[in-house]
């Protein structure tokens, strides 16, 4: 972070009592990551209030906290009292990134986001220094987080937003202030919290609210649901519009590591950013070859079993059904030597066309040429239900044991399994990272 005087902190967050006079270099709210040059910002949650740590953190040396009430056991000057002090995370981290020289790519998207995140990060850093939201760090919390660890000396940040309800990314995207606004597609994710369909695709065009008013740069997948409104809400900001899909990307000279058809949406998107910086497009895609699936999201693992040596596949960070059918998709293309397993957990947040989105998936896995499918968690009952005797099927209530029965039972010499499902309904990850404890080769 770039450092910051105290004063300038109390007019930020419009304090109006003095404060010690310091410098600070780091903002952290972990109580356990604390040094003299640190704010410490007490956050709340469901669970926990980071103000009880205060008086440990003053012990450790820091010398100012953001908290939204005093806290006795500290001198006053050394509390910045806020009304909230995630707003305030977010007003600090709005202010850093103020400072940043670079171009910033704000980016969202129901599907995918994460992984395109990394690709898009991928490609800049062949053309400079770049900077990236770590993980998935993209909700009230994340995004301050990133803004605040700005590698300031960068030529480009990328910043991944998360939304689950109307109005959470514009709240981000106001703290980022993109210069290039990116939408990486519109899916029926969380729309147990939107009255219909429509209302996610405008809330994912809210990003468009922090473009600038001159210059800005706004990225659509034109073929994705509600295309149409995204367009619409970007040129409502003026913003220079460029859409990538089947029929318009910037290059069809490229090689993707990965199937299936949505790693080359996750790539076109990428070079529609190189091309939006005006960077070298072709000189990108000579790179594209090189990424490669991340962990959670289709990285491949070859792993011992009792017969023999495998594939997992682990795309276990996600259960949204579009991401679902697209790894069933990427599976079903896989040439392979051995069968084709989907162990697949429950998806969440579908509020009432849960019953329907699953039988969804188990009538496209009927049509494919995927060999057993285990399905994990109650809802998959529905799925399992579609497929007939066309396919050899498990069912599980929940994770546990299915490990051991994928190691000790169900998995041969040459299987190719896919692992996918919501993250915390499923848990299906655990499962994953028990197979690769159980499996790993020597090397």
């Amino acid at each position: 972070m770039q450092k910051i005087s105290s004063d300038k902190l109390r007019q930020i967050l419009n304090v109006s009592d003095q404060v010690v006079d310091v410098e600070i270099d780091d903002v952290s709210t972990d109580s356990r990551n604390i040094n003299a040059n640190s704010l410490f910002i007490a956050l709340r949650g469901e669970k926990f209030d980071a103000h009880n740590f205060v008086p440990d953190v003053y012990k450790k040396g820091c010398k100012l906290v953001v908290v939204d009430h005093q806290i006795n056991d500290i001198p006053l000057q050394n509390q910045l009292i806020v009304k909230d002090t995630l707003i305030a995370f977010g007003q600090i981290g709005a202010y850093n990134r103020s400072l940043f020289k670079g171009k910033v790519i704000g980016l969202t998207g129901s599907a995918g986001k994460t992984t395109t995140k990394e690709e898009i990060a991928f490609l800049l850093s062949k053309f400079g220094k770049t900077y990236a939201t770590a993980g998935n760090h993209n909700n009230y919390v994340g995004v301050p987080r990133c803004l605040c660890d700005l590698d300031m000396s960068a030529d480009y940040a990328v910043i991944e937003m998360g939304m689950s309800a109307k109005g959470e990314i514009s709240h981000l995207t106001n703290l980022v202030k993109p210069d290039i606004a990116v939408v990486t597609n519109v899916y029926p994710m969380h729309i147990e919290f939107f009255e219909n369909f429509a209302g996610i695709a405008h809330a994912k065009a809210e990003i468009f609210e922090g473009l600038p008013q001159k210059g800005g740069k706004a990225i659509i997948n034109e073929d994705t649901n509600f295309a149409d409104i995204l367009v619409a809400e970007a040129q409502s900001r003026q913003a220079e519009i460029i859409t990538f899909g089947k029929n318009k990307h910037p290059s069809d000279n490229f090689t993707v590591q990965e199937n299936g058809e949505h790693h080359l949406y996750n790539a076109w998107c990428a070079l529609s950013v190189i091309q939006a910086l005006g960077l070298d497009v072709e000189k990108a895609a000579s790179y594209i070859k090189d990424f490669g699936a991340l962990e959670g999201r289709g990285k491949k693992h070859k792993l011992k079993c009792r017969k023999g040596i495998y594939t997992l596949i682990d795309d276990s960070y996600s259960g949204q059904p579009e991401a679902m059918l697209f790894a069933i998709s990427a599976l079903n293309e896989m040439k392979t030597n051995g069968r084709k397993i989907a162990v697949l957990g429950k998806m969440a947040e579908l509020g009432k066309t849960s019953k329907e989105r699953h039988i969804e998936i188990g009538d496209h896995l009927k049509k494919t040429d995927i060999d057993i499918v285990v399905g994990v968690c109650p809802e998959m009952k529905d799925m399992l239900a579609r497929l007939g005797e066309d396919k050899i099927q498990y069912y599980f209530d929940n994770k546990e044991n299915v490990a051991d029965f994928l190691y000790n039972e169900l998995l041969q010499n040459n299987d190719t399994v896919l692992i996918k499902g919501a993250r915390y309904s499923s848990k299906l990850y655990q499962v994953t990272e028990e197979l690769i404890k159980k499996g790993a080769l020597q090397s």
